[in-house]
C-alpha cells in the first residue's frame, strides 16, 4: 500500500509524524501542486500529474492542508482519481469508541475527541484540542491547537476554529465562518463570519 499525504508542509510533515508513530508504517509518499524539493523528512515528494497508480495494491490518501477550500479541491481531485480517503489517529490523540470518525479526518496527538463526537469528512484536529461530547463537526471543518469545543457544538462545514479559542456548549457555527485565535464564542455565529475577541463579535 502507497499512503500518499497531500501537502508538503507544516502540517503534512506533523500528519506524517502520525503515520509513523501507528502501529503499522505504510509507504509514504508526499503530493504536492507546487513542490520545493524532491524529498522531504525521507519521503519522495510529487506532484499530482507524477502519481503512478497503476502499481498494483491500495492507494489511499489524507489531504493535510489546513485551508478548507483547498483541501476540498483536492480531496475531490484525489478520489475522482481512485484513491481512497484514509484516516490518521495519532497514537497519543484520546479518541472514544462512542465518537464516528469520517474518512479522510485527521487528530494529532494529545487531542481529544469526546463520546458522541461526530467528525465528518476531511475534518482536522490539530494537537491539544478537545472536542466535546455530542459535538458535530461537518465535512472539511478545521480545529486548529489548543482549541476546546464544548458538548452539543455544531460547526458547519469548511469552518476554522482558531488556535486556542473556545466555543461554548450548545452553539452553532454555520458553514465557512471563521474563530480567531484565543476568541471565546458564547453565541452561535452566522454561515461565512469572522468572529474575534472576548466574547467572540464579527469583525
Amino acid at each position: 500500500m502507497t499512503f500518499h499525504i497531500v501537502g508538503a508542509g507544516g502540517f503534512g510533515r506533523e500528519t506524517l509524524d502520525a503515520v509513523r508513530r501507528s502501529a503499522t508504517t505504510p509507504q509514504v509518499v508526499f503530493v504536492d501542486e507546487h513542490p520545493t524539493t524532491a524529498h522531504l523528512d525521507g519521503c519522495q515528494v510529487l506532484q499530482p500529474g507524477q502519481l503512478d497508480l497503476a502499481v498494483p495494491g491500495r492507494h489511499e490518501f489524507v489531504v493535510a492542508i489546513a485551508d478548507p477550500a483547498a483541501r476540498r479541491r483536492l480531496a475531490g481531485r484525489f478520489e475522482e482519481q481512485g484513491l481512497r480517503p484514509a484516516t490518521v489517529i495519532d497514537p497519543g490523540a484520546v479518541v472514544s469508541p462512542g465518537a464516528t470518525i469520517g474518512p479522510g479526518c485527521v487528530v494529532l496527538g494529545q487531542a481529544f475527541v469526546s463520546t458522541g463526537t461526530v467528525l465528518g469528512s476531511h475534518v482536522q484536529i490539530n494537537y491539544h484540542a478537545s472536542i466535546g461530547h455530542d459535538t458535530v463537526l461537518e465535512d472539511f471543518v478545521t480545529i486548529l491547537p489548543g482549541a476546546n469545543i464544548a458538548g452539543s457544538v455544531t460547526i458547519g462545514a469548511a469552518s476554522t476554529v482558531g488556535s486556542n479559542a473556545a466555543v461554548l456548549q450548545g452553539r452553532r457555527i454555520g458553514p465557512c465562518a471563521t474563530v480567531g485565535a484565543a476568541a471565546l464564542v458564547t453565541r452561535d455565529v452566522t454561515g461565512g463570519q469572522l468572529v474575534i475577541g472576548v466574547p467572540a463579535r464579527p469583525r
